[in-house]
């Protein structure tokens, strides 16, 4: 039997293809990478609406219950509505923009205090408002 020689080509890639195959890659990454940004900052956004609506509920809940409202969201916390005041999704800190107000919620409130809660962050959202006008 005769012996065949190898005809000088070797198995494995070119340096062509080896390119083609990494821009190809280039072009996906650079589609996917914006799609998965926005997807987390729409995720953080419903996290807040759902955060600032459960929040402002329980504000008036203890205002209603306590015939006064809270003069912090640690208040909340104390009086057992809450376990833990919640980090906001756009700061990751438990840092809410809380004001006083001077309006009375019921008619047997006898002190003010908080009436709403919002974000302290003033970035913009992606309908183009800041996050602390949101309630």
């Amino acid at each position: 039997m005769a012996r065949r020689l190898k005809t000088g080509r070797s198995c494995g890639f070119t340096l062509i293809e080896m390119m083609i195959v990494i821009i190809i890659m280039g072009i996906l990454l650079s589609i996917a990478i914006p799609i998965y940004s926005r997807s987390i900052m729409r995720a953080r956004e419903s996290v807040l609406r759902s955060d600032l609506a459960e929040l402002n509920k329980l504000v008036q809940n203890y205002t209603l219950d306590k015939q006064k409202a809270p003069q912090s969201l640690e208040d909340l916390v104390s009086a057992g509505y809450i376990k833990q005041v919640p980090k906001d999704p756009m700061t990751g800190e438990a840092n809410w923009d809380a004001p006083q107000c001077d309006v009375l919620e019921s008619v047997d409130q006898q002190d003010p205090g908080i009436c709403e809660v919002h974000s302290s962050s003033t970035a913009m959202s992606t309908e183009g408002t800041a996050y602390n006008t949101w309630n």
